[in-house]
């Protein structure tokens, strides 16, 4: 209506005001064109600049994770290699100090030479004898029981037979209950822990020789400990087996 207005019917102008008019549509199409283009780069830019942060976080994330399951790796093969050398490790330090109710190998020679019997503390030590299912042994102690005092030697037979018509190498592990009394339990001479080979229908004695600490009266742990078991389990040695570790028993 305003270009009506402005320019009349038949005007010659009328002609230049329509292509003024279409120019000018022309231009206001262009502007909102190219500002939706700049919005678009604009709103472009940011996203390509977190992309690119974000792989840099997953690389950094990616090498992290390497990283630690390396360390895990590396940890777990340690403790693999611990525990095998843990077994004998730990067995030694059982036999030296009695832990686990495993009577303390060795002796003192000085020590069993000046040794002074406790003469009125009397203690019955009782003996127990199995085998593994690995093993095709009779294995059983000479005597149930004897009796001893702290600070005296005393011996013992086990006897074991091999049924079988092949040879056999068994290897035997030991306790003592109960456990507090482990480190008073001094073995002089035993057959634990080493290889006995008996022959189709062979049979042995097997001695322990063995005393009771002294120090024994004088722990009040021990004060009410009147009985003393000592029990032997024989397995059949084969290669790459381990003994079983000596297991903690109480009265």
């Amino acid at each position: 209506m305003l270009l009506l207005l402005l320019c009349p019917p038949f005007s010659p102008s009328l002609t230049g005001c329509v292509r003024a008019l279409h120019c000018s549509s022309q231009w206001i199409m262009r502007s909102r064109a190219e500002h939706l283009l700049r919005r678009q780069l604009t709103s472009r830019l940011p996203m390509r600049r977190h992309s690119r942060k974000s792989r840099s976080q997953e690389e950094e994330w990616r090498t992290r994770n390497k990283t630690v399951l390396t360390y895990i790796a590396a940890a777990g093969v340690g403790m693999i290699g611990l525990s095998y050398a843990a077994v004998p490790l730990y067995r030694l330090y059982c036999q030296a100090t009695g832990l686990g109710g495993t009577a303390v190998a060795g002796h003192d020679t000085d020590q069993v030479e000046t040794m002074k019997p406790v003469k009125e503390r009397v203690i019955k030590v009782t003996f127990n004898a199995d085998t593994h299912a690995s093993i095709q042994w009779n294995f059983r102690p000479q005597q149930t029981e004897i009796y001893v005092v702290p600070g005296e030697t005393a011996l013992a037979f086990y006897r074991a037979k091999n049924p079988t018509d092949k040879p056999i190498i068994g290897i035997s592990t030991y306790n003592v209950v109960p456990f507090d009394a482990g480190q008073y339990f001094n073995k002089i001479q035993c057959f634990c822990f080493e290889e006995q080979r008996l022959n189709p229908h062979e049979e042995v004695d097997m001695p322990v020789f063995f005393y009771i600490d002294p120090e024994f009266d004088d722990d009040p742990r021990m004060a009410r400990v009147d009985t003393i078991t000592l029990s032997y389990t024989f397995f059949e040695a084969k290669e790459g087996q381990q003994l079983p570790l000596p297991g903690y028993s109480y009265n």
